[in-house]
């Protein structure tokens, strides 16, 4: 099964999140936005993992997190990815404070130490994926749209699984850990 650590978005923040970008793409049929329910920030792509697996792996990372204080994050903008032929666009975040990184780092870290994640040599880059481009079309650029949604903070981390659907990847959860503010 595919497995990711994730912070989720308190539901004030999902909320304005959604309408800030529905409003921002009204109209368009060349992106696919992504359900509402499954706007997160990865922290830690995880990747193809026996079933038998997810318990150690989120033994190990709820206790990094434990000791991790919950992460503010300020949106920026919204990143096409990549720049030149986008698959996708995300919304750029902050990390107010470090808080993210430091908590990717420690679970990353704990999960490398335990032999169950190898480290990935790209930075840690926190962001929301807000629409995927259709298959085959040159989407236009995302439209400059002022103000962006207000910051948040981060208060779960959530062992998610994708599972493979005709319409994109499905998330179900399969574990939540409350961080401390």
């Amino acid at each position: 099964m595919r497995l990711f650590l994730a912070l989720d978005l308190p539901e004030s923040a999902r909320t304005e999140v959604v309408r800030w970008r529905d409003a921002t793409i009204a109209g368009r049929d060349d992106l696919r936005p992504v359900p509402a329910a499954a706007l997160h920030v990865t922290l830690v792509f995880l990747g193809s993992k026996p079933a038998d697996a997810a318990g150690r792996l989120w033994g190990v990372a709820a206790a990094a997190a434990g000791a991790c204080r919950a992460p503010g994050l300020t949106p920026l903008g919204v990143i096409a990815v990549p720049r030149r032929q986008p698959r996708l666009f995300a919304l750029d975040l902050a990390d107010d404070g470090g808080r993210a990184a430091e908590l990717h780092r420690a679970v990353a870290g704990a999960l490398a130490d335990a032999d169950l994640h190898e480290a990935e040599d790209r930075p840690f880059w926190p962001h929301v994926t807000l629409a995927h481009v259709r298959r085959g079309i040159r989407p236009e650029p995302w439209p400059a749209r002022q103000p962006l949604p207000a910051p948040f903070t981060s208060c779960s981390l959530t062992l998610y699984r994708s599972e493979p659907a005709p319409s994109g990847a499905r998330y179900r959860v399969l574990k939540r850990l409350e961080l401390a503010p």
